[in-house]
């Protein structure tokens, strides 16, 4: 009875402890975590909420903001990765934990280039929207006042005083509702975005803003916030860089996606090298589709576009031996002799398949890596077009393939929208002739093998995210490593190698 009522004592202060140290399940990120964490918990944290803001993007789009739709969504996704989705549950301080951590690792990698800050900026706004708009009233005040945004409440005297002006400039508000409504006194350059929508009345350089309309102020403040440690851990990237094991995993993480891993070949010499042509109409994105096009009608490909392609066609199932047969007959086409491309190219095929050089196999380029690296310059057919092309000679791309008027305004809205990805996927719904493709489409690849499924037999279409892809640590290691600091990581050579590998196909 003793220990138990030892046990029990120690549970509690552990437990006053814990909501102490997250009283609230939604903060502004504002103090790092300072504890030690194991490798494999590092990297599960950052796979499960890149998972989660890739979601968050998709619901964007495909789903109206603030509907019941897409919170029932969001909400699904949020248990599915245990975080924080509801503010009532005293309980949940792993998942309160979690999102701390999980956060500052993103951030980490996230904040290394204007696209990558921006995307990241976008989908923690959208996650911060669903989450303080879930909480009571009650809970709302009693997180303003905790991260000191405790905005003044006018007086019911003073109300009465305003209640036409307030009536008359918020909009859908009567007199009755004024006076069910409590308004807040907050300072004009916090309230901007309401004032020139013209939703608040302004009197004396302050707005009086309905408490429903609440929300814009503290997202405003956010996102100031949040845009402001990003630039500054931007900042002190160098100093993070001197540590050889750290830049890697965020580079890694940076260019992540988090779907199956296409390095594994399921389906090597399945496909011959004469379905190549029918299989680049039918089946393949259209960055791979371009880059087909571009090798067939010059006989070459420039190192950028031979190293996004070959990886590409390795991963539908080219055999090594398939792949110099394809690569030389093409080339021999063209002003490259038979003896040339066995001195030259040949070796750079095989490094690629891992029989030259480390002995690397090397994996297919994921989305990500397509749009946020090597941007192709004039003569250059790699990259992706949905990022890297002018929108006019999009549109003309589209019309080429039989893409209908409307579908082009949705691709090009998309892009517009910087949502490359998904403007592939509305790409893929038209061409496949479906509403809903039922997955987040992160690699071409995935592409490739839905398409396939697809036209043959009708499958059901798998959904994403079935693993953690490549990017996750395949050892149960537990060194523990600092959450302040970063951890080695079994990719940690990947970008290295990738670029030793690229130098083979310098030659053009």
């Amino acid at each position: 009875m003793e220990f138990s009522s030892r046990t029990r004592l120690k549970h509690a202060r552990l437990a006053g402890d814990r909501r102490e140290q997250y009283p609230h399940s939604l903060q502004f990120y504002l103090e790092p975590p300072m504890e030690s964490i194991s490798l494999v918990e590092f990297e599960s944290f950052a796979v499960d909420r890149l998972r989660l803001l890739k979601v968050i993007e998709n619901l964007g789009v495909s789903h109206v903001r603030g509907t019941d739709a897409y919170k029932a969504k969001l909400e699904a996704e949020l248990r599915k990765l245990k975080f924080p989705y509801r503010a009532l549950a005293e309980d949940d301080y792993e998942a309160r934990r979690k999102d701390h951590i999980s956060h500052f690792i993103l951030r980490l990698a996230y904040c290394q280039s204007e696209d990558l800050r921006r995307w990241f900026l976008q989908q923690e706004m959208d996650l911060f929207r669903y989450r303080f708009n879930e909480l009571t009233e009650g809970l709302m005040q009693k997180f303003l006042e905790h991260v000191n945004l405790a905005f003044e409440a006018i007086g019911e005297d003073l109300k009465n005083e305003l209640a036409n002006e307030l009536s008359m400039s918020t909009p859908g508000f009567s007199l009755t509702k004024v006076k069910e409504q409590m308004f807040y006194k907050v300072g004009l350059a916090d309230a901007v975005d309401l004032f020139r929508a013209r939703k608040v009345f302004i009197k004396d350089g302050f707005a009086y803003v309905p408490f429903k309309e609440i929300d814009v102020i503290v997202l405003n403040n956010y996102r100031t916030k949040l845009s402001k440690a990003l630039a500054l851990t931007a900042r002190s990237l160098p100093s993070i860089q001197s540590d050889e094991r750290l830049q890697p995993l965020l580079d890694h993480l940076s260019h992540s996606y988090v779907g199956p891993d296409y390095s594994v070949q399921k389906n090597t010499g399945k496909i011959s090298l004469d379905q190549i042509d029918a299989l680049s109409v039918k089946s393949f994105p259209l960055c791979m589709r371009q880059l087909h096009r571009a090798l067939r009608d010059s006989h070459h490909l420039r190192h950028g576009g031979r190293m996004q392609y070959g990886l590409f066609l390795k991963g539908i199932g080219l055999t090594l031996e398939q792949a110099l047969e394809f690569w030389k007959k093409e080339f021999i086409r063209g002003k490259v002799d038979a003896d040339k491309f066995d001195k030259g190219y040949a070796y750079s095929i095989r490094h690629s398949y891992g029989k030259e050089g480390r002995r690397t196999d090397y994996t297919p380029y994921s989305c990500m890596k397509i749009i946020m690296s090597n941007p192709p310059s004039q003569g250059d057919y790699h990259g992706c077009p949905f990022r890297h092309s002018d929108p006019e000679l999009l549109k003309q791309k589209l019309q080429s393939y039989k893409i209908s008027p409307s579908g082009i305004t949705q691709v090009l809205e998309l892009v517009k929208g910087v949502h490359y990805q998904l403007a592939c996927q509305k790409f893929f719904e038209l061409t496949h002739d479906v509403d809903d493709i039922g997955f987040s489409l992160n690699h071409p690849n995935q592409y490739f093998t839905e398409s396939q499924k697809l036209l043959n037999g009708g499958r059901e279409l798998k959904k994403e995210f079935n693993n953690l892809g490549n990017f996750q640590q395949k050892n149960n290691s537990q060194q523990s490593i600092n959450s302040s600091s970063t951890p080695t990581s079994s990719n940690a050579k990947t970008d290295t190698e990738l670029e030793e590998l690229e130098a083979y196909f310098t030659e053009d």
